[in-house]
């Protein structure tokens, strides 16, 4: 087969700019199950917060553990100064009973988890069990007893030491039948519980060890912290001891917000991870002074009021936060703060002013939007008060009037067409910005990105966005915004972790999808953590020594894509191949990202000016059987980027590329020449 693509790299006209490794960054969210997945904990309802599921009176994810016919179970209030509620369990002395609650959990092991209670009993009370079975077969795998040793609230800490890993577990604690019995029947045998936690010897922080290494593993340059939630997030309550944080309801996704990942927690994530924190402030049910608090918190010295805090909270150093986003998507109906873009415009200049009150130094995001009259607007208003404007780029089967009973070969088509999309909404906005000195110096962020199959919130089944054909379309998209690195700085992946559409890392089998039909942990898998198709592709380019732009041509097939819907690109003649090119700092290296979006194989013909490579390259492929495959907690490697050498001379030749599939190719220099000009 003779080569019917032509890739021409002209690595001598390399960019002026440098690509900011902000374009590689990540987004956590206080989303659905994205914080039950990252972090550590593998109990819910620690502090008894949720309503009864059943008519015994037993919190939320806690069932009754009890063979006495007249033990009585209760919620009250919570002990002076927690949050949530307490667990009351009364005790029958003439049952001669066991009785107390129980959970069901994925535990690793072997491995030591440190438990934590906080509890009072009645005199007679002397201790409890905290035991760890096998469901299915009721084999002990670990028990701590824990002396009550006040009729006050005291917190108890001691060490469940779990002699082997078990998916399907229950946690109980319990007052045993062996304990010795009681006489009086009205004011003994009773039990509260204000909160139970257990969180493993391998954790880091409160982030799961396995979450922390497959995120290194990703080199994200920075992590944003945003979403829907934090409209109507008050950082003040996730910062201090954690157990005398409230609990707050998530507004926006329902269920409640993790008191357990609050900004201090965060900044450790971060900096565990040796990334840039972004945080995006609450203008929605806030107000500029709480945002400027919360700068005042991270950056303050701790001769300030909030810099004190921070300190009297175990952090003495401030963290230094530069990139602060004013607004999430305010100009969504969803979204809590929802209002106009004049609206926005006149407050985000009250929270710019604010917050520059405080740290002079911060870096400003403000909200943007593919609606070029929004973005108008800000800019004509508050456009000298602004360093980046944020885009939110979802392009899915909606904006090509597709639906599930479309052809699945038309439907991968429309989806690979993404860049297109986000080619044109960065184009336009940067037309825009580019028209008026007042905003001329404003760059572009855009601080969510993924996959949108539609509908996005009803689906069957595991969501198409962990699929190869959509780490294709992510790879083509930042393969656009490589190309537009001289506009766009800053990116975010949608999601980290679980989460709404397609986190990138998945911890067990229950996915975005609430219609499912399956609890999690119904695979037998919970504890399995792995990376989607499109991991692999954020890890490839991520982890690549690439600095400057290179121009690329490219002469290949076409595709087209069938749109029952009118679309602001052409969709007619799309190339088959999306390819961008970078060298490293001195010119040393050339790097060639090359995206097949067909489904067909193309054998591509690479031509190299101005670089005399060596006789090796490094080709690193991702690829599958079919566009649909995924990586599951049954096959947690069925996608995944594998590397070969290949000699220079074949891709002289002509490489075979296969159909929907993704390449990265790597070239040394045969002589060093200094920096290529």
């Amino acid at each position: 087969m003779k080569p019917n693509a032509t890739i021409t790299v002209n690595c001598i006209g390399r960019s002026e700019h440098t690509i900011s490794p902000y374009l590689f960054g990540h987004f956590v969210e206080d989303i659905r199950d994205h914080m039950d997945a990252m972090l550590a904990y593998p109990l819910k309802d620690m502090d008894f917060e949720s309503e009864a599921e059943t008519r015994t009176a037993v919190s939320g994810s806690w069932f009754a553990y009890t063979n006495g016919r007249n033990t009585k179970y209760a919620l009250e209030s919570p002990a002076p100064g927690h949050s949530g509620r307490a667990q009351r369990i009364r005790i029958g002395s003439d049952d001669e009973s066991y009785a107390g609650i129980a959970q069901k959990a994925a535990l690793k092991g072997p491995m030591t988890y440190s438990v934590k209670l906080v509890a009072r009993a009645s005199v007679e009370l002397r201790y409890l069990l905290v035991e760890a079975v096998n469901r299915r077969s009721e084999e002990r795998i670990g028990v701590v007893r824990i002396e009550l040793e006040s009729h006050n609230w005291r917190q108890y800490e001691a060490e469940l030491n779990i002699t082997r890993a078990c998916q399907d577990a229950e946690i109980r604690l319990y007052v045993p039948d062996s304990h010795p019995r009681w006489l009086d029947h009205v004011s003994t045998g009773m039990l509260w519980l204000d909160h139970v936690s257990l969180l493993p010897g391998d954790s880091v922080g409160e982030v799961k060890r396995e979450i922390v290494e497959m995120t290194r593993s990703l080199n994200a340059g920075m992590m944003r912290l945003a979403g829907n939630y934090i409209s109507a997030y008050h950082w003040e309550h996730g910062v201090g001891p954690v157990l005398k944080r409230p609990v707050m309801y998530n507004e926006a996704w329902g269920g409640w917000a993790s008191k357990y990942f609050g900004t201090d927690e965060y900044i450790r994530f971060c900096r565990e991870l040796g990334v840039e924190p972004l945080i995006c402030v609450n203008d929605g049910s806030g107000t500029p002074e709480e945002a400027a608090r919360w700068v005042e918190y991270c950056n303050g010295d701790i001769d300030t009021p909030m810099g004190a805090m921070r300190a009297a909270n175990g952090y003495p150093d401030p963290y230094d936060v530069r990139y602060w986003e004013v607004g999430n998507e305010v100009w969504g109906e969803w979204q809590v703060g929802y209002c106009s873009a004049e609206q926005f415009a006149q407050r985000y200049i009250a929270y710019a002013e604010a917050m520059k009150a405080i740290d002079p130094s911060l870096v400003l995001l403000a909200c943007g939007h593919t609606d070029q009259e929004w973005n108008q607007t800000v800019l004509d208003i508050a456009g000298e008060h602004i360093d980046y404007l944020t885009l939110h780029l979802y392009h899915g089967y909606g904006r090509f009037g597709m639906n599930r009973d479309t052809p699945a070969e038309d439907r991968y088509k429309a989806i690979a067409s993404f860049p297109e999309w986000t080619r044109d909404s960065i184009r336009r906005t940067a037309e825009l910005i580019g028209a008026n000195a007042k905003h001329r110096h404003v760059k572009l962020a855009i601080t969510e990105y993924n996959t949108m199959y539609y509908p996005n919130t009803i689906r069957k089944g595991i969501p198409n966005e962990h699929t190869l054909g959509a780490a294709v379309a992510n790879a083509a998209n930042l393969n656009e915004m490589l190309r537009c690195s001289d506009m766009v700085h800053i990116g975010s992946f949608s999601d980290l972790v679980n989460g709404w559409l397609g986190g990138c890392i998945r911890v067990g089998d229950y996915y975005a999808d609430q219609y499912c039909g399956k609890s999690p942990g119904w695979s037998g898998h919970p504890l399995t953590v792995y990376g989607t198709p499109t991991y692999e592709v954020l890890k490839l380019y991520a982890t690549r020594d690439i600095r400057h732009i290179v121009p690329a041509d490219v002469a290949c097939g076409t595709f087209g894509v069938h749109a029952a819907k009118p679309a602001p690109v052409s969709l007619d003649a799309l190339p088959d191949l999306d390819v961008t090119a970078c060298v490293n700092e001195d010119g040393s290296s050339v790097t060639v990202f090359i995206v097949n979006r067909s489904l067909q194989e193309v054998k591509a013909e690479l031509r190299l000016d101005g670089f005399e490579p060596g006789e090796e390259t490094v080709v690193h492929e991702i690829t599958g059987d079919s566009p649909e495959d995924i990586n599951s907690v049954f096959e947690p490697d069925r996608i995944i980027s594998e590397s070969r050498i290949v000699p220079a001379a074949e891709w002289e030749r002509g490489y075979p590329l296969r159909p929907a599939s993704v390449y990265c190719l790597e070239m040394k220099a045969k002589h060093r020449r200094g920096d290529l000009k």
